[in-house]
């Protein structure tokens, strides 16, 4: 065996092994989410999460457009565009939650998003903020 085919051998080994170890640690960053079982958020492109003035929703219906029962317990969000049911996070502060776009009408004129109020109490918004949403996969 030559001197030169065994650096290549080597180098190849090599590069094998930083790829598998780079893919490990990749896997073990988004293993943060996937290890609870929950999607994965996945921002717009360029990886920041999308931002919207959200506020909490008041006079849903008791079941609204997407077919929904509301009620005071649901965790879940009006979006005019969204498909019903579509998975989404919702991130206030320090808090985020995973929810679903239970409606399609909007409450209230200039938001982009409306909370229910179980959910708006889980993230602490009170009032109209700016909100940040990604999308879940799973």
């Amino acid at each position: 065996m030559s001197t030169t085919f065994a650096q290549r051998v080597l180098a190849l080994g090599a590069a094998a092994l930083l790829g598998g170890v780079l893919a490990v640690a990749i896997q073990a960053h988004r293993g943060s989410a996937a290890s609870t079982g929950l999607p994965v958020p996945v921002g717009a492109p360029g990886g920041d999460w999308y931002e919207a003035l959200a506020g909490v929703a008041v006079g849903l219906p008791r079941r609204s457009a997407c077919g929904y029962r509301i009620s005071p317990k649901t965790l879940g969000v009006a979006e005019p565009v969204l498909p019903c049911g579509a998975q989404i996070y919702v991130a206030y502060g320090s808090k985020r939650a995973l929810t679903q776009v239970v409606a399609h009408e909007l409450s209230a004129r200039g938001r982009e998003l409306e909370l229910t109020p179980a959910l708006a109490r889980k993230l602490g918004l009170g009032g109209v903020r700016q909100v940040h949403w990604a999308y879940a996969r799973d």
